[in-house]
């Protein structure tokens, strides 16, 4: 089994630290076994021996120097000693006692067992206060060992069952957990893998390189595209590797086959808007020059055809340059310029409406300007064109906040009625959209490292694009 209780096996990185029981103490607090010094116990017997000593010598006095018989001497004598060293030993008992529970419950918190109690008399005094404290504690520490062994438990039955591989290496990158994902990907039970180093398994590429990164590779489990995260956690003050592989083919197909049915389905829309009149324009013509005799205006009738049909074709072409340029766009060229400058640009390239700016202060961002510029105007144009059915205005702002720069457009328009189709390929509401400006946008957005949301204003009707982007490029890995 992956998780085998043994401690030289990698699940002593998952159990909360109990002391060993071969280091046990006895009440002294030293270990069992060797000899002690009783120092404490013997200065009380001798401080309650001294308290009686002056009573016990005076009436020694006065027995052995009065008249009494011999018999009533030694009687009294040994009844006075007998009592004396009884009350004595006794004084040291009723003091020493309760120091000993409390030592030896103190040894079994030390090691884990939080099964004795005190027995507790009376809460009216200070020792009896003390005794029911220290219950208290140990029955709370008892519920707390209690909750850490079942969320221990629990932690280790998700990681056995867990889909995905995981591995712990320890500072020689050697391995000492693996799940029963991981025992499938190599192959092998974690009896023959416990102990190898992460070269061995085929790994030690796994641990090097970003911390999250996408990797194709082939183990035991097959060949497949794998997603490998990695990060360091200590044990004990020493470093470890935690190592998590998750197969991403399966889910990567299903959405590769999701992608290409969308695809198809748009592509086959288009295709069928554009063939199917020209098809029937072709059809018609084909009966009208097989007509004898032709009808008198059978020129212009022709001439007609001929120009739809290439309209179509010049329509169709307009889609096949539309698809191209939304899967080729390049990787954006991160440069500093001031983004206000160019929101200020966008705003005033709009004819039809005057675009409102909002804002005034300067940002220097670094980020690719043409794409940019590309991606506000799609923007701005969509807003205007939402706005000009209402007779609303439009307005741009930016701002900066935690590293990232935000601009936002606000149209006054009907706002969003069908949020779900926003960002598909070729989706149009208008009649001479093409449907790539918002899926281009977003593309630009996150080809930066940032995002584009459109969603409908609050405070009245309209819609607010809102683009997010970093000020500063990532730190390379």
């Amino acid at each position: 089994m992956p998780f085998d209780p043994d401690p030289t096996d990698g699940a002593s990185l998952l159990r909360p630290p109990v002391k060993p029981a071969g280091a046990r103490t006895g009440w002294t607090g030293a270990p069992v076994g060797k000899p002690r010094r009783i120092v404490h116990e013997n200065t009380i017997l001798l401080t309650a021996l001294a308290t009686g000593m002056v009573a016990v010598l005076v009436s020694m006095v006065l027995l052995w120097t009065g008249d009494f018989t011999p018999k009533t001497q030694w009687t009294l004598t040994l009844l006075i000693v007998v009592s004396w060293l009884g009350f004595g030993f006794g004084a040291r008992a009723s003091v020493v006692r309760p120091l000993q529970t409390l030592s030896n419950m103190h040894a079994a918190l030390r090691e884990g067992d939080y099964s004795m109690r005190a027995r507790v008399s009376s809460r009216e005094d200070a020792l009896g206060e003390l005794m029911y404290e220290i219950n208290l504690l140990t029955e709370s520490l008892r519920e707390d060992k209690l909750g850490a062994l079942e969320a221990h438990a629990l932690l280790v039955k998700v990681i056995s069952e867990i889909d995905v591989a995981l591995f712990t290496f320890d500072q020689d990158a050697r391995l000492r957990l693996i799940n029963r994902a991981g025992e499938r990907l190599l192959g092998h039970n974690a009896e023959r893998l416990l102990g190898q180093s992460a070269s061995d398994l085929g790994l030690g590429e796994c641990l090097e390189g970003p911390s999250s990164r996408m990797l194709e590779a082939g183990f035991a489990a097959g060949k497949g595209r794998w997603g490998v995260r990695h990060t360091t956690f200590r044990q004990s003050g020493v470093p470890h590797h935690l190592l998590v592989i998750a197969d991403l083919s399966q889910a990567l197909r299903e959405e590769e086959r999701k992608a290409w049915q969308r695809l198809v389905r748009v592509l086959g829309h288009e295709l069928n808007n554009s063939l199917a009149p020209v098809r029937s324009i072709a059809d018609s013509l084909e009966m009208l020059v097989k007509r004898d005799p032709r009808p008198e205006d059978w020129e212009e009738d022709l001439k007609k055809g001929l120009r739809v049909i290439a309209e179509r074709s010049e329509a169709l072409g307009r889609f096949m340059r539309d698809y191209a340029r939304l899967t080729r766009l390049p990787q954006p060229q991160l440069v500093p310029f001031d983004l206000a400058a160019l929101v200020r640009r966008v705003a005033g390239l709009e004819s039809r409406l005057q675009v409102r700016v909002t804002s005034e202060s300067s940002l220097i961002v670094h980020a690719d300007a043409d794409q940019l510029e590309q991606l506000l105007i799609n923007l701005v144009r969509n807003a205007v064109d939402a706005s000009l059915e209402t007779g609303g205005g439009v307005e741009v702002s930016w701002s900066k906040a935690r590293g990232m720069a935000q601009v936002e457009v606000r149209d006054e328009g009907h706002g969003i009625e069908n949020p779900s189709n926003l960002f598909v390929p070729f989706f149009t509401t208008k009649p001479t959209g093409s449907g790539i400006g918002l899926a281009l946008s977003r593309q630009i957005a996150e080809g930066h490292g940032g995002t584009l949301t459109l969603e409908n204003r609050r405070d009245r009707p309209g819609c607010e694009a809102r683009v997010t982007l970093p000020i500063r490029p990532p730190l390379p890995r």
